[in-house]
């Protein structure tokens, strides 16, 4: 299994008030990487964050049919897995890639447990293309940072949950901006991440930056951090590789 745990990988941009697709974010050889295992005319299986939001996840299912041939890799469909059509997870060895999308983490891990996606997964040998909430939920164990007013001050908001397993790092996404918001009044990162990360470590990617593993073997490229018992430190940066 090749993975691709991205941040952000560029679907939409803003224009005049509307949305457009764009190509892939090609910071850091992301898309020339991936195009060393892409398959001419690959088959995608798109694994949304919402599995009840149909017209949404319609409407990123365009705009992936675009932004891939647009970034020169060619595909042949791109099919959604969401409420409607559950038992496309049956079929994953069907699809060349699969596409975790971005959204509410605990709701797409939720999804993803309903419909057995760990253990279909057991056995696939294609590309894994996950970005933001779909990062996350790749780890073994989930660092669910708040992210919805209330979940920072919930005692009963669970912060750590069981993932797809596919990679130990517990991923931080958006760390650009994610580092100067504030939720429930605290600090995203400095007050609630920085505190959950004592006997842990997470990995904050900023936009641009992924995590790619081939074989087990793991690389981070790009802007990065380390979150660690109550530190944080400077892991990679533009234009860079580091072997985790």
């Amino acid at each position: 299994m090749i993975l691709f745990l991205t941040s952000d990988i560029g679907i939409l941009e803003e224009t005049g008030g509307s949305l457009f697709p764009v190509c892939l974010n090609e910071e850091n050889g992301m898309v020339e990487r991936l195009k060393k295992y892409w398959k001419e005319e690959s088959d995608i299986l798109f694994l949304t964050a919402a599995p009840d939001h149909f017209e949404n996840n319609d409407g990123l299912k365009d705009a992936f049919s675009k932004i891939f041939p647009m970034s020169g890799l060619s595909i042949g469909r791109v099919d959604i897995c969401d409420g409607r059509n559950e038992g496309a997870v049956s079929r994953l060895k069907e699809y060349d890639a699969l596409l975790f999308g971005g959204g509410h983490v605990p709701t797409q891990n939720a999804f993803f447990k309903k419909i057995g996606l760990r253990q279909a997964l057991s056995d696939y040998e294609g590309i894994v293309m996950a970005l933001s909430a779909g990062s996350m939920n790749c780890a073994e164990t989930v660092y669910a940072i708040p992210e919805l007013r209330g979940e920072g001050t919930d005692a009963a908001y669970r912060r750590f949950i069981d993932g797809l397993g596919l990679t130990k790092r517990m991923i931080i996404p958006h760390y650009q901006w994610l580092d100067k918001v504030e939720l429930d009044g605290m600090r995203v990162i400095e007050d609630i991440a920085v505190q959950d990360s004592m006997g842990r470590e997470f990995i904050a990617l900023s936009d641009g930056s992924y995590i790619f593993s081939e074989n087990g073997r793991e690389w981070v490229y790009g802007e990065a951090s380390l979150i660690k018992d109550g530190k944080i430190t400077k892991l990679c940066s533009r234009n860079k590789s580091v072997f985790l």
